[in-house]
């Protein structure tokens, strides 16, 4: 069943959730209010997904919608549209997405204790249907009113909100480290002689390959490379390689970093 949407905040994350929540008809453009303080992203939204688009805050769609959509940036007002969005007198299920806020600070706004709030950490792989967002409900919120438009733009694990900024960390910049080893492992080949397409081709299908054989066979990954390592062969002698370097340390630091800095960034507001 579709919801009526008001998102407040059209950046490129909100764009994201509203371009896949459209195409999987979890939501519908002519019930689908966004307001930005950007014309020019007012008329981007308009004209490309034509949902109503506004520069200007409006009650009364507020009050229709089902679901309301918060995607400001941390820095911006937050605050001050928390409180106009809890004195409008019907309580409607509030999505947040601003980065380091609390379902605390965001109750404390709103000045209502039972007001619903689902705390989530959107994934960037929005329109490949993979990637999992995190969704730290409160006490008034109910996951059946907000199940499908989360699951419309990726996968949903349901989380204590103590888990947000591990999941920032580690899920939401996930693709950072699968960008990064794909770029590592393409310069790779190029400087083992293959032409820029043919190593970022042959790459690609490995990444994808690899990932579908974890799944579908439910193997340990030592298993799998087990079949690529045989005795005193090639891939033996790649992993040798990778085992006295500080590959897995440096994916390990990395996300202990972003998880620490995740952190770091809640407590400034």
């Amino acid at each position: 069943m579709t919801k009526s949407l008001y998102a407040i905040g059209g950046g490129q994350m909100v764009e994201a959730i509203i371009r896949a929540s459209l195409k999987n008809r979890a939501i519908d453009s002519e019930t689908t209010y966004v307001v930005d303080i950007s014309p020019n992203r007012v008329r981007h939204l308009a004209e490309t997904y034509h949902v109503n688009a506004s520069s200007e805050f409006h009650a009364d769609a507020l009050d229709a919608a089902d679901l309301i959509l918060l995607g400001v940036r941390p820095q911006d007002d937050w605050a001050g549209i928390a409180k106009k969005i809890g004195v409008s007198g019907k309580k409607k299920t509030l999505i947040s997405i601003v980065a380091g806020v609390t379902v605390k600070q965001l109750t404390e706004a709103l000045g209502d204790e039972d007001y619903p709030i689902v705390r989530i950490i959107p994934n960037t792989l929005t329109d490949t249907g993979f990637g999992v967002s995190g969704a730290a409900l409160n006490g008034a919120a109910k996951r059946e009113n907000v199940d499908e438009f989360l699951r419309s733009f990726g996968k949903v694990d349901y989380i204590p909100e103590k888990q947000i900024d591990i999941y920032t960390g580690y899920a939401i910049a996930g693709p950072n480290y699968v960008y990064n080893f794909y770029l590592a492992l393409t310069n790779a080949g190029v400087l083992g002689g293959l032409s820029r397409k043919q190593a970022n081709d042959i790459a690609l299908e490995n990444l994808q390959g690899a990932a579908k054989m974890l799944e579908i066979t439910g193997k340990h990954p030592y298993e799998l490379l087990d079949i690529n390592n045989s005795a005193g062969g090639v891939g033996i002698a790649a992993q040798h390689e990778l085992d006295a370097s500080d590959f897995a340390a440096g994916v390990q630091n990395a996300v202990l970093a972003a998880i620490k800095r995740t952190t770091e960034l809640g407590k400034e507001h």
